[in-house]
């Protein structure tokens, strides 16, 4: 089965007239609506609402995104000093898109959406500006071919439809178990390479509750209308993190599915995941201490802390742990001397140590100091 081609086939056509059985029941925010055209949001497909969790200001990334439905209601959201880029690689949900953009632009006040066309599998991978370069040098035998392949490979580096480390948020609404299982790899390898540093995923898409068997898999029906390519619950989590996410967590999961297929149940799951951990490790004397209310926790680096106890962390750690998802979970505790970066020596996170309190406060702090004066909500004494 060509799954790609499935793809295209159905959502083309579901470009041009609705097509219930691809549309899972989702609520969207009806302040955003009243400025989208009936044809855009007739014809949009999805099974949730990632646009929700941009904020203002971003530059957000939409995989698979169809007619712009998500992609008009981020631009709301961001606002003017925001941008939203749309990629699909099906040109009849781009021209609805496209038609429309103008539309909604007028209506908002401002213009900060666009649409490419490309495979979300493969974002370095301008498809127009391919098809410009094979119009003028059309495949005709082997060679052409391989001078195309050629071809895509220097338009990857020379001119990419998604540069690296440029996106604030990738947003997808129930596009990526429409993507080949072998390509998906490279899927959320391509989601990592374009976000920034710090930057994040928020991923709407349909999964499975057990593994969905080769036989359903492939029908190219089920494939296109986003249930056999459905990712197991649990896999679709792993995905991220095997591509370097952390801080992965399940942000909506629907307590009904959507569809049951021969006792396979699919349902709806929102997805996030940050990009950033990456970088060198160096001792600042910093601590952590877990706040619960697990007894133990595992982080997506191996690090196992209980709660209540002082623990070591280098610098970069310190400082993911103050960001979002973590840092309501946490204490921190700085040392009373600052450690300067160039005196600051590598650390191990290779495991986990405790931190002594004599380490943040040194080793000959000896103050002694009066009590602190509690005071109350009207400046007085609250003891």
């Amino acid at each position: 089965m060509n799954t790609e081609l499935a793809v295209k086939q159905r959502y083309a056509a579901g470009a041009k007239a609705r097509e219930a059985a691809l549309c899972c029941p989702v609520s969207y925010d009806p302040q955003y609506l009243q400025i989208i055209p009936a044809e855009v949001i007739e014809r949009d497909y999805g099974c949730g609402d990632p646009s929700q969790h941009v904020r203002r200001g971003e530059t957000v990334l939409d995989l698979g995104s169809g007619t712009g439905k998500i992609c008009f209601i981020a631009s709301q959201v961001v606002g003017p000093e925001g941008k939203v880029i749309g990629v699909d690689m099906t040109e009849d949900m781009l021209d609805v898109a496209r038609r429309n953009a103008p539309v909604v632009a007028a209506r908002a006040g401002f213009a900060n959406v666009e649409f490419r066309k490309g495979r979300i599998q493969d974002l370095a991978l301008d498809l127009e500006a391919l098809d410009g370069e094979l119009a003028a040098r059309p495949v005709a035998d082997s060679n052409s071919f391989l001078r195309a392949l050629d071809l895509a490979a220097d338009l990857r580096v020379s001119r990419p439809l998604i540069a690296s480390d440029t996106i604030d948020v990738v947003v997808s609404n129930c596009v990526l178990n429409l993507v080949d299982q072998r390509d998906r790899r490279q899927l959320f390898d391509e989601i990592f390479r374009v976000l920034k540093a710090g930057g994040r995923a928020v991923i709407s898409d349909i999964v499975s509750d057990e593994v969905v068997p080769e036989n359903l898999q492939d029908d190219p029906e089920l494939w296109s209308g986003c249930i056999s390519g459905a990712f197991q619950e649990g896999a679709f989590l792993k995905a991220f993190e095997d591509a370097g996410f952390h801080g992965i967590r399940v942000l909506k999961l629907d307590r009904q599915p959507w569809r049951t297929v021969q006792g396979f149940e699919f349902r709806s799951m929102t997805v996030e995941a940050f990009k950033g951990k990456q970088g060198a490790c160096f001792d600042h004397n910093q601590a952590v201490i877990y706040k619960g209310p697990f007894r133990k926790v595992l982080d997506d680096d191996g690090h196992a802390m209980e709660r209540g106890l002082r623990y070591a962390v280098c610098d970069k750690t310190f400082r993911l742990y103050q960001r979002e998802p973590y840092r309501g979970s946490f204490e921190f505790i700085e040392p009373i001397t600052p450690v300067a970066t160039e005196d600051a020596p590598s650390f191990d996170c290779s495991g986990m140590r405790l931190r002594h309190p004599r380490e943040t406060k040194g080793q000959d702090y000896d103050a002694t100091t009066a009590a602190t004066i509690c005071t109350g909500p009207d400046g007085g004494d609250c003891c």
